[in-house]
């Protein structure tokens, strides 16, 4: 059974739109936990396939992907650039420019 906190977590990661990203904490503050970023990655971990969730479009507070170097980094940037998302020299994404906003809908 899924907690409704997780279902919440899963619907708003699948709101974000093509070309947009949302970090882990403001993942977790939508869905009404504040400090529960990390609970948001494991979640991410465990659901993204069998959910279909575009887990790729969720990054970190400083505008960067988690992931490591040749451990899942380089398959996420890659499907960041195809939606269109740009990275500056430092591999950083323009929250001004790309970070997604729940009421924006």
């Amino acid at each position: 059974m899924t907690s409704s906190f997780s279902k919440r977590v899963k619907d708003i990661i699948k709101k974000i739109p093509t070309g947009k990203v949302a970090t882990y904490g403001q993942i977790a503050t939508y869905a009404g936990n504040p400090r529960a970023s990390r609970q948001v990655a494991w979640i991410l971990h465990s659901s993204s396939g069998k959910d279909n969730l575009p887990w790729h479009r969720v990054i970190n507070s400083k505008g960067r992907i988690s992931l490591p170097h040749n451990g899942g980094y380089e398959m996420q940037k890659g499907l960041l650039e195809e939606e269109g998302i740009l990275f500056d020299k430092n591999d950083r994404i323009n929250f001004d420019r790309y970070l997604w906003q729940i009421f924006e809908e």
